[in-house]
């Protein structure tokens, strides 16, 4: 397995992976000033190299990335992670440790279900999500692609969380919210929307 992205979120994905018994060949990473990390070498050209996991944590720089390579994905799932077996897991996601993903939930694509985060029961994510460390969704949540929500955040049933949206820290979502908006606060509310102020 390679990872592209030699930092601190590399490290822990290099964790999981060797928890579950896979090796890491090496980081990859744009930097060249970046040799080694972690006990492993950085290369700089991706070309060749299969599997991969994007280890960055900022999800349009993931996607970017994702989309400049020609290569097989892997995942990632921390053995302490509790994932249903009814539950659907995208190419490329990661999952830390102390997660729990339920029944019949569904993670996209090079998904970041970060340490000890809750995906209830028929949960949809779409790609590229990222849950922070002990964020909590309800049952029946869907987020669209490229959601973030903040460590901390709650998302009570049923709500939907439209793309490239920010659920801030701590915030407690009651209501769907639209695409491209930044909500705070708990009640959640909204503090811009399709990046205005």
């Amino acid at each position: 397995m390679y990872l592209f992205g030699a930092s601190g979120h590399g490290k822990v994905i290099k964790e999981i992976l060797e928890a579950q018994g896979v090796a890491v060949e090496a980081f990859i990473d744009d930097n060249p000033a970046i040799s080694r990390l972690g006990g492993l070498p950085v290369l700089h050209d991706p070309k060749g190299l299969s599997p991969v996991i994007v280890s960055v944590g900022d999800n349009p720089t993931r996607k970017q990335i994702v989309g400049r390579l020609s290569c097989e994905f892997g995942t990632a799932i921390h053995p302490s992670a509790v994932v249903s077996p009814s539950a659907t897991i995208g190419e490329g996601t990661v999952i830390m440790p102390g997660a729990v993903v339920n029944a019949d939930a569904v993670i996209g694509r090079h998904c970041i279900i970060n340490t000890g985060a809750s995906i209830d029961h028929d949960c949809v994510l779409g790609d590229y999500c990222h849950v922070a460390p002990h964020a909590s969704l309800c049952g029946q949540v869907r987020l669209g692609e490229g959601v973030f929500v903040g460590v901390g955040g709650a998302l009570v049933p049923c709500v939907h969380v439209g793309d490239w949206s920010v659920v801030g820290a701590g915030a407690v979502v009651i209501r769907d919210i639209p695409a491209s908006s930044t909500v705070v606060g708990v009640p959640a509310r909204t503090v811009t929307k399709n990046g205005e102020q």
